[in-house]
């Protein structure tokens, strides 16, 4: 209210001086708030509550506090409106009220010595607070063996006016530095009584370890409650310590875990612990108050039989303890109770899982019997491997239903299970009998008995009697006896055979039928013997010279002897007389008799101990066929062969077929079967029948008292390949064919019907492996096949070979079982003559066409050929130059044609060559030489000199040496008629023309001139006449035949011209871009076409 007043008064000042400035605005608030903060201040000096508070502890009552100024004797009254003798009054500051009704309520506070300054408060139950009263802990306790806390307290439910939930926080403090290990919640209901509540906490930690502390505090939740729910104070702290002695110890001691859990050891010691092992293992440390420590193992695992051992290590001592980890006991699995004398109950059961646990640690096991409340304790055997998990509970007199619970046990957990039985329906197990014995009867009978322990007096046993024959499957009967009380039982068992070999045994249950009990021990027994039953199986076969009748037999099979076979008699009749002959031993199984063509009745009687058997009768008549039989042929399936044929109402008898192997050599090896005369097919199965083994098969008909052949067949088992090949050799050869012929295979090798032949032939040599895999599955497309079909087909002519040409031939039979062998060889055929004179021919004429047309075309080219390949090349031997007088010539000294130093002369050649030019023996003196004096050594007096000067175009040719001589040379070509006259002088020679169409040296002379003279080389090249063939530049300096120059300067030159006798150069140039280049193909191509005078 005072509030309200202060806020007012200044709106209404704000209101009525709006229009003034902003100055005066904000000075009227400053003062408006300081006015408001000295009114509070006055208000609270002279007494006036406020802050007014509410909680409740129980919903009952509300405990309301307000702040005023201290003072004495004060009295405050608390008054709640509207609500009739609602005043309290109070010398504190707090007063307890009834809870109020939901809604808002005045309370006013009105301090009694001050009427001026009454406080008004709006109160709601919204407004007020739910705290609980602070929860006591009546009650701590440890179990030091378990490391359980167990905590007890009282809620105190009966002080609040309804059921409300609770909710119990637990905290769980643990050393002296009260650090928390956990904060539990319980739930709990509030039911308007006190109630005790118990709680129980177990701790990772041995509680000797460290000290443990433990406080509470609670929450309630009423639903009829709107206001504020808060948690109550944490009560007191309660604490559980162990009071340690002096002497080391570890915790905990000896402890059984479960596999996989968390363990925590500690020690409690008053020294330094320096190592902690678990097992092998290191463990970090955990400090705990003092010198105390732990150590914390994670995951454990399965301990050995011993357990796993816990070492803490100081300086001076070692303490430990041992771990056992296992699991809890399994539930008790296959429990079954039944009785076998029904006198006691025997209990087993499987364990199931083994825990891991021995010795003490093991499981324990408990039957109880709840109808009578008896129990039988599991006891252990001292070995593990005689253990069996079985209890025996006396049976009550005339009670049939028990109710058994086997309980498990172990410190880990336990377990159980349960079953309830009607002993005396479903649970007889008897014993084994004993004393069985087997006694004749007759030879169809024998007599059991059986000693069976147990009281069977109130009920029949159901006992099964097992009867095995020799090579025979088991036979069980069952046969009902009345029980007795430790008594022998007594059965006869008939139906048997006689002369047989028989095993028993026996196994018993009551007719109710829980379980057999074991069979009895085997009893071997023949039964007596008994007159045969049965005439043994007979046929008959006439001898090949058909004078005697020989008659087969078999042996009688065990079933039909009814004993041991001692012997035969055999004996023949007709309508005039009776043949009988002596007795035949067992051993023995044929008679021969010699008979006549008549029809006689064949009969066979066997004989044992104790009589004889019925007579077999055969007629011995053989009705001939009217048509030729032909040869059939059949394959078996599986173990037999499979015959059939036509319905036929006159066979009156029977059928037998007949057969025997005609794949061995020799007799045949026979054998029957008797059909009866309505069948129409028959299965022939034998132990004798082998694969790949031809039998032949014969059935027979019997009408009159006679048999007809009526069918022959020849056939296999199974079909198999052959297993040789063919033999097969070449008969003919010829250039383009090979002609092969083969054998048949025998039949015992053949091993099925022969079905074609497969022949191979191929090109191939003897040792290469081109062939030697043969067949659709090589691939070889060179290769080729036949396959022959018919089988009558023993030749093979191979066409369309290529001559003298190797080919490899294989050769394979095969039937319905497959291909079998091979065998092959190789054969060459024949050369082909008119091929080889074709090969020879043909090339011999292609070489004669073409040596034809080329002689042709070079008869008819000919011209071109010489002027292209051989041009006309002067020959030296014509030379005139070289002519000499025939004394000189025909003379004995030696001739040679040497070049000396001289000044050239003019060189007459004669262009006609059918004048002879005059040869002159003329010194030619040498331009280069700078001293004409100086001449050649003479010669021996047997050595004729001619001296010759080369001709000499009229062209200047440098040279090294005449330059420093400066001389000039000249060969000047005149016609004939200028060879006789005088000679001209040096100055008409430099007028004369070089040009002309005469004789043209073969050299150029090198002259040396001071000054070059260009115009030599281009009239040297106008002149038509014949060029020089050779270089100068390759031309030898020097023969070894010429004179050497005395000039002192240099050395002697000496020229070997082309027209020499002693030239040693070729008369064609070689080829160089210098010299002029030939038109011809080379020096040995025109040798061949060169046709050389005879000059």
């Amino acid at each position: 209210m005072d509030i309200y007043f202060c806020l007012r008064q200044p709106l209404e000042m704000v209101d009525s001086k709006r229009m003034k400035t902003s100055s005066n605005f904000q000075w009227l608030l400053s003062s408006f708030i300081l006015l408001c903060l000295m009114n509070q201040v006055n208000s609270q000096k002279k007494g006036a509550p406020h802050d007014l508070k509410c909680i409740t502890n129980n919903l009952k009552v509300w405990d309301c506090s307000w702040k005023a100024p201290s003072g004495r004797d004060t009295l405050y009254e608390v008054c709640i409106e509207n609500r009739f003798n609602s005043c309290y009054r109070s010398e504190k500051t707090n007063t307890k009220i009834p809870a109020l009704l939901p809604g808002d309520h005045e309370i006013s506070i009105n301090p009694i010595h001050n009427h001026s300054s009454i406080s008004k408060f709006i109160l709601n139950e919204e407004n007020i607070s739910l705290i609980p009263d602070t929860p006591e802990i009546l009650n701590l306790t440890a179990d030091f063996s378990t490391s359980a806390l167990h905590i007890k307290w009282n809620d105190k439910g009966s002080a609040f006016p309804h059921h409300s939930n609770v909710t119990w926080q637990i905290e769980i403090l643990r050393k002296k530095k009260m650090e928390i290990v956990t904060l539990m919640t319980h739930n709990t209901t509030l039911n308007g009584k006190d109630t005790l509540h118990h709680w129980s906490w177990t701790s990772d930690m041995p509680l000797e370890c460290v000290t443990h502390y433990v406080r509470m505090r609670c929450y309630i939740d009423d639903l009829h409650f709107s206001g504020h729910k808060e948690w109550s104070d944490w009560s007191p702290v309660k604490n559980i310590s162990w009071s340690p002695d002096y002497q080391p110890k570890v915790f905990p001691e000896d402890k059984v875990v479960l596999v996989g859990s968390d363990v925590t050891v500690c020690c409690v010691i008053q020294e330094k612990v320096i190592l902690a092992q678990f097992g092998k293992e290191k463990c970090s440390l955990i400090h705990l108050d003092g010198e105390n420590v732990a150590i914390k193992i994670y995951n454990i695992s399965v301990s050995p039989t011993s357990g796993t051992n816990v070492v803490f290590t100081t300086d001076t001592n070692l303490v430990g303890t041992v771990i056992f980890a296992g699991y809890p006991p399994d539930i008790p699995q296959k429990l079954n109770c039944e009785t076998r004398d029904l006198k006691e109950i025997i209990c087993t059961w499987n364990p199931g899982r083994p825990t891991g646990l021995l010795g003490p640690h093991n499981t324990s096991y408990t039957l109880f019997e709840s109808f009578s409340g008896k129990n039988v304790t599991f006891k252990r055997a001292e070995d593990p491997a005689d253990i069996s998990y079985q209890l025996f509970f006396q049976m009550i007199p005339n009670w049939e239903i028990y109710n058994f619970t086997l309980n498990a046990r172990n410190p880990l957990g336990q377990s159980e299970s349960t079953i309830l039985v009607n002993i005396t329906k479903r649970a007889v197990y008897p014993h084994t009998p004993t004393s069985f014995k087997v006694k004749d009867t007759n030879s169809t009978a024998v007599s059991l008995s059986w000693y069976l322990q147990g009281n069977f007096a109130k009920m029949h046993l159901l006992c099964q009697v097992e009867i095995t024959k020799s090579n025979s499957v088991q036979e069980l009967r069952n046969v009902t006896v009345k029980g007795v009380e430790d008594s022998s039982y007594f059965v006869v068992v008939g139906k048997l055979s006689p002369y047989t070999n028989y095993t028993f045994r026996i196994r018993c249950s009551t007719e109710t039928f829980w379980k057999w009990s074991s069979w009895t021990i085997e009893k071997q027994h023949l039964t007596t013997e008994a007159i045969p039953s049965k005439g043994p199986d007979t046929w008959r076969e006439w001898s090949s010279d058909g004078k005697n009748l020989i008659i087969y037999w078999k042996p009688l099979p065990i079933n039909e002897a009814n004993g041991r076979i001692l012997s035969y008699n055999v004996s023949c009749s007709s309508d005039e007389e009776t043949q009988s002959l002596s007795e035949i031993p067992d051993r023995q199984h044929k008679a021969e008799i010699q008979l006549d063509k008549n029809d006689y009745i064949i009969s066979v009687v066997a004989k044992n101990s104790v009589g004889s058997s019925p007579p077999s009768k055969i007629a011995s008549m053989e009705i001939p066929n009217e048509d030729d039989l032909k040869i059939e042929q059949a394959v078996g399936m599986g173990n037999g062969i499979f015959l059939s044929w036509n319905y036929d109402p006159n066979m009156t008898c029977d059928y037998v077929i007949k057969w025997c192997n005609s794949s061995r050599p020799g007799p045949c090896l026979m054998d029957w079967k008797k059909v009866p005369s309505n069948s129409t097919e028959a299965v022939i199965e034998s132990d004798q029948f082998r694969p790949g083994v031809r039998y032949n098969f014969f059935l027979y008909g019997c009408r009159n008292q006679g048999y007809q052949l009526l069918r022959s067949i020849m056939g296999y088992i199974e079909e198999l390949a052959p297993i040789v090949a063919p033999n097969f050799t070449v008969e003919d050869t010829s250039a383009d064919s090979i002609l092969v012929k083969w054998e048949d295979i025998p039949v015992e090798e053949l091993r099925g019907f022969l079905r074609g032949y497969l022949f191979y032939f191929g090109k191939g040599e003897r040792g290469t492996s081109k062939m030697r895999g043969l067949g659709p599955e090589t691939g070889h497309s060179d290769i080729k096949v036949k396959n022959i079909t018919d089988i009558s087909q023993k030749t093979l002519k191979i066409a369309d070979l290529q001559g003298k040409t190797s080919y490899r031939l294989v050769l394979r039979a095969y039937t319905d079982g497959g291909i079998g062998p091979e065998k092959s060889m190789y054969v060459v055929t024949k050369e082909n003559s008119v091929g080889l004179i074709i090969a020879i021919l043909i090339p011999v004429a292609v070489a004669v066409i073409v040596g034809v047309v080329t002689s042709i075309l070079c008869y008819r080219k000919r011209e071109w050929i010489k002027e292209t390949f051989y041009p006309d090349i002067p020959n030296p031997e014509n030379c005139k130059a070289l002519q000499f007088q025939k004394s000189v010539c025909e003379g004995n000294s030696a001739l040679t044609l040497e070049m000396n130093p001289c000044t050239p002369n003019n060189v007459e050649v004669l262009e006609t060559r059918t004048v002879v030019p005059k040869i002159e023996d003329t010194e030619i003196v040498s331009p280069v030489a700078e001293h004409p004096e100086d001449s050649s050594e003479a010669e021996p007096e047997n050595h004729v000199v001619v001296s010759y000067c080369p001709p000499i175009i009229e062209e200047e040719i440098p040279n090294p040496v005449a330059d420093e001589a400066g001389g000039t040379s000249q060969v000047i070509y005149i016609d004939v008629q200028s060879m006789y006259q005088p000679q001209a002088k040096p100055e008409e020679q430099e007028n004369d023309p070089v040009g002309g169409s005469g004789y043209k040296p073969q050299m150029h002379l090198p002259v040396s001139s001071p000054v070059e003279d260009g115009t030599a080389e281009d009239d040297l090249d106008d002149t038509a006449g014949y060029r020089p063939q050779a270089n100068v530049s390759t031309w030898h300096l020097v023969s070894p035949d010429s004179p050497r120059s005395t000039d002192s300067n240099s050395e002697v030159v000496s020229f070997g011209s082309p027209c020499s006798i002693n030239s040693r150069q070729f008369l064609l140039p070689p080829k160089d871009e210098d010299s002029p280049k030939s038109t011809g193909g080379g020096w040995s191509f025109t040798n061949f076409f060169q046709n050389k005078p005879n000059d």
